[in-house]
């Protein structure tokens, strides 16, 4: 990107910050207009017992939850009854409408003037030797369905598929390959099985293939990958470049996208879980939440103690931080830390306030740190991994090994798409307010040395 298209970039960024800041004066304006602050009231009143109604058809059973539910759907279509019999709904319709457009050019003034890094990668030959590991159930059985056998062994892959009935251990089956003279692995499968053979490409410094024919797919996505056609991650193997990524490790064993803890991981370790996801969580919440059940969690990252969180996700690099519970994506995965999210909801005012302020509520923690201790009072604790449930005794410790993954992805690829940070408008108004635009920093992948 040469400087004229940063300054290009950040003029842009400039316009969009003022056109935010010209939307949000008519929200005001248009709240205003429909009398002494009486149109924000109800819509803080309307979302606030929205909340309290979540909570409590969460945290509770029968009649509690029964009228915690009605209370979640009434609330806001109460307010909306209100505005239009009150003759306010014109002004809520503008103000919504402004409110919703000064947050996507605040967004959009944010993402231009400063894209995620992306990470360096290399050429390189074809290997002479891949060895593919595929799960033929997985995601549905997309492995038959995109024909990812035949397409492996037409560019010279050996393919090894799990028999899913004798239990295989992937990680074995790689060490085998590389053994016999594997000069790249690859997977086929869940995040779970790319975890356990990136471990051991890891090991023996052999680049790593994801195929992209998992359920959700959360690592190949951040890779940039094609999670629509599967298929298309074979283009590494002919026309590939190599990018160094981090690894995660719980316990000795290797994540590459997440490790939970708490209310999530105790819910996942009930065989019930996998045929009735939503009445299984319903019934277990409420004990949960209370404390009532499942084990009571004291983690420490870094130097930073969280206190008996309700549910801990610690992930490889940090998500993005773009909603009440924060982006679906993480910017880039070699920034050599641990991403660390606590949430803790004590009851209906903490709820409320989740609904309010969403991602600053006080009840949610975001840092990052290099290690995290989970400790607990019992002899062992749920914890998911990469979505795979497991029992590990505390204290249970989680550390990144920064680069440790040499990872093959095809030279062209879609790229894992940008979610903007969360709304800081001081920002926005410093921006807005600059007499000269903001360089603008890269919103691509360093180009191929």
């Amino acid at each position: 990107m040469n400087d004229v298209e940063s300054d290009g970039s950040g003029t842009a960024a400039r316009t969009l910050a003022r056109l935010a800041l010209l939307c949000l004066t008519g929200v005001v304006a248009a709240v205003v207009a429909a009398g002494p602050w009486l149109l924000l009231l109800l819509g803080l009143v309307g979302l606030a017992l929205a909340g309290v109604g979540i909570w409590w058809a969460l945290a509770h059973r029968g009649v509690a939850r029964l009228c915690g539910a009605l209370l979640a759907v009434a609330a806001p279509v109460a307010v909306l009854v209100l505005y239009a019999v009150s003759g306010l709904w014109p002004f809520a319709a503008a103000a919504l409408g402004l409110w919703a457009a000064a947050l996507a050019c605040a967004r959009s003034a944010l993402r231009r003037l400063r894209s995620p890094r992306g990470m360096h990668s290399h050429p390189v030959r074809p290997p002479r030797r891949p060895v593919l590991i595929m799960n033929p159930l997985s995601g549905g059985g997309k492995v038959a369905e995109h024909g990812l056998v035949q397409r492996a062994e037409a560019l010279g892959a050996r393919v090894i598929l799990l028999d899913v009935d004798n239990s295989p251990d992937p990680a074995a089956l790689a060490r085998q390959a590389v053994a016999e003279g594997a000069d790249l692995l690859g997977v086929a499968g869940g995040d779970g099985t790319q975890a356990l053979v990136a471990a051991v490409a890891a090991e023996h410094d052999v680049p790593f293939v994801v195929l992209a024919a998992g359920t959700r797919n959360h690592f190949a996505m951040d890779l940039g990958l094609d999670r629509d056609d599967p298929a298309s991650g074979l283009k590494a193997l002919s026309h590939g470049v190599e990018i160094r990524v981090d690894l995660g490790d719980v316990a000795g064993r290797p994540f590459v996208n997440t490790v939970s803890f708490g209310t999530y991981a105790e819910i996942v370790q009930r065989p019930e879980y996998r045929e009735a996801k939503a009445s299984t969580t319903l019934d277990l919440l409420p004990d949960l939440l209370a404390g009532e059940a499942g084990a009571q969690l004291t983690a420490t990252a870094d130097d930073q103690r969280l206190e008996a969180p309700h549910a801990l996700l610690v992930s490889n690099n940090p998500y993005v931080q773009a909603g009440p519970m924060g982006g679906g994506r993480r910017s880039h995965l070699d920034g050599g830390r641990l991403g660390v999210i606590s949430l803790r909801i004590e009851g209906a005012a903490q709820a409320a306030e989740l609904a309010l302020r969403g991602e600053r509520a006080s009840g949610i923690t975001w840092s990052t740190s290099r290690r995290v201790v989970v400790e607990a009072d019992e002899e062992t604790i749920p914890v998911a991994v990469d979505g795979e449930a497991l029992l590990l005794p505390p204290p249970v410790v989680c550390t990144v090994r920064p680069k440790a993954l040499r990872v093959r992805v095809p030279k062209n690829r879609p790229g894992a798409p940008y979610t903007a940070p969360s709304v800081d408008w001081r920002r926005v108004v410093r921006l807005a307010l600059a007499r000269t635009p903001f360089p603008a920093v890269k919103n691509q992948e360093q180009s191929d040395a």
